[in-house]
This record gives structure tokens, C-alpha cells and sequence, in this order.
């Protein structure tokens, strides 16, 4: 588990499904994130929450972002790592309600240093859809650096879309970490 000032990063579990479910639901919330479709079936929930420890294994890290005061789950987050090159794809999505928060920065932050200090990363990178600018300012307040566009590069329910790219470098972070 990982924490911030008032958020809990933690594993899924399927109890989650249910609140997952809702919060994926929303068709704005499809529509920032390459991996949730709209519609967004019931039974998916449950069968993403089973694949993670295997997931786990592999590498791939998605972690819960819950609210500390309420333990109420807002979204989630990952950070998908390459040993072999010391980098990972960090991604992340919040529910609706609590976009505009602060909430993505903080945990996205929180995860960076994660993957710097526990993994001894070198690397960790991000994109997002074009369409979704607010993404990208998480991603700056992040201290993460624009590198360019990814032109139509992730394909989404027939639609090429084009990602701007972000990335941070482990000496960059040390040299701003307080």
C-alpha cells in the first residue's frame, strides 16, 4: 500500500467490482482511457480485479486510488514496468466525480516515486488521447516532461488517435524531490 496526504493506493480487491463497475460505467470515463470500453460490461470488473496477481508477476502494478478519510475507491492506477530496461508505462483513470481534485496528480506523483525508490527505475513514461488535455497537465504537475505526439497511434473502438507522450527520469525526480 502506498500513501498520500489523503489518499490510500492499495491493491484491487473484488469486493471492488461493484464500484469499479459504476465508475467505469460513465461513457466520459470510457472515453479518456484505452482499456475501458462503453459499454462497460458487469462481468468485466471482476475478471480484470482476478488477472491482477498474475499481472502482478509480470510486472504490471495496478493499485486502487481510495480516499483516506472514507477509504472510498475513486479510480485506478498502474505502472507497468521493464525490468530488463529499467522503465515502465504509467496509467491511470478516476471516476467522474472526481476529476478536477487534484487527486490523479497526487497519486500519480506518489506512484513515480514508487517506481524510483522500490523498483530503481530509470525511466517512466505516459500518453494520453489528444482529446483529453487535462491528462497531460496531470502528468506536467507530475514533473513528468512532454516529449511529443504519438500521431494515430492507439486505435479505440475504429478510431486512430494520436497520444502525447510524457516522461520523467530518474535523475530529473531526484533533483526535484523536496
Amino acid at each position: 500500500m502506498l500513501e498520500t496526504d489523503r489518499l490510500l493506493l492499495r491493491p484491487f480487491t473484488l469486493d471492488d467490482a461493484p464500484r469499479v463497475f459504476e465508475l467505469a460505467s460513465v461513457p466520459e470515463v470510457a472515453a479518456t482511457s484505452l482499456n475501458i470500453p462503453h459499454p462497460y460490461p458487469e462481468s468485466l470488473a471482476a475478471d480484470w480485479i482476478g488477472k491482477h496477481p498474475a499481472e502482478a508477476k509480470k510486472g504490471m502494478h495496478v493499485l486502487a486510488i481510495t480516499r483516506k478519510t472514507d477509504s472510498l475507491l475513486l479510480g485506478g492506477i498502474s505502472l507497468g514496468i521493464t525490468h530488463r530496461h529499467h522503465r515502465a508505462e504509467l496509467g491511470y483513470w478516476l471516476g467522474l466525480p472526481y476529476w478536477n481534485q487534484g487527486y490523479a496528480t497526487e497519486a500519480v506523483r506518489r506512484m513515480i516515486a514508487w517506481g524510483f525508490t522500490e523498483h530503481k527505475l530509470n525511466r517512466i513514461f505516459a500518453q494520453h488521447f489528444a482529446c483529453n488535455p487535462a491528462s497531460g497537465r496531470v502528468m506536467q504537475k507530475a514533473g513528468m516532461t512532454f516529449e511529443g505526439v504519438l500521431r494515430d497511434c492507439i486505435q479505440k473502438d475504429g478510431v486512430y488517435h494520436d497520444t502525447p507522450m510524457y516522461s520523467i527520469l530518474r535523475a530529473e525526480w531526484v533533483n526535484s524531490s523536496p
